[in-house]
């Protein structure tokens, strides 16, 4: 494994600077199988009264997985995801995510994920991602301007 750049688009909400996400610390070593950051919902996030919405939770176990999966075989996409909800998320509250490599075959991986307070687990997932060619990246707009910002990035590096 080596240590590398982090290659992930930086308005992303799960990773990113995007102000309403969650910030997530993006793996520093490609080709690893696990990942773990601790982290907290908070009001922006909230469903119900003090409860991090079930969606937002959700969302956060399907970056986790996605960001293990994207270092170990950049990039990968996630083509499904089961959720298990087994208690309630308060918001405010430090929480540990945590993603694992179960399988690797082929194009697909399949990586596990769970959300809990260190001890007790609050959510899981298991899902299936499947490594895509980077021009999945360039159909949009968007995504052809972060290539643009990329590579002009590079070519002041290298200068």
């Amino acid at each position: 494994m080596s240590s590398i750049r982090p290659h992930h688009d930086p308005s992303c909400w799960g990773c990113g600077d995007n102000e309403h996400g969650l910030h997530l610390p993006q793996p520093v070593v490609e080709g690893a199988t696990e990942y773990e950051a601790y982290f907290s919902f908070d009001e922006r996030h909230q469903g119900g009264p003090g409860i991090a919405h079930g969606g937002l939770v959700a969302g956060a176990l399907d970056e986790a997985v996605g960001l293990l999966a994207t270092w170990y075989a950049f990039p990968s996409v996630t083509a499904r995801i089961f959720v298990r909800y087994r208690h309630p998320v308060a918001i405010n509250t430090e929480l540990l995510l945590r993603a694992w490599l179960d399988e690797a075959s082929g194009r697909r991986l399949h990586v596990n994920a769970s959300i809990s307070d260190g001890a007790e687990v609050f959510a899981e997932c298991k899902a299936a991602l499947l490594h895509v060619p980077l021009e999945h990246f360039l159909a949009t707009p968007e995504g052809r301007a972060a290539a643009d910002r990329l590579r002009n990035a590079a070519g002041n590096d290298a200068g």
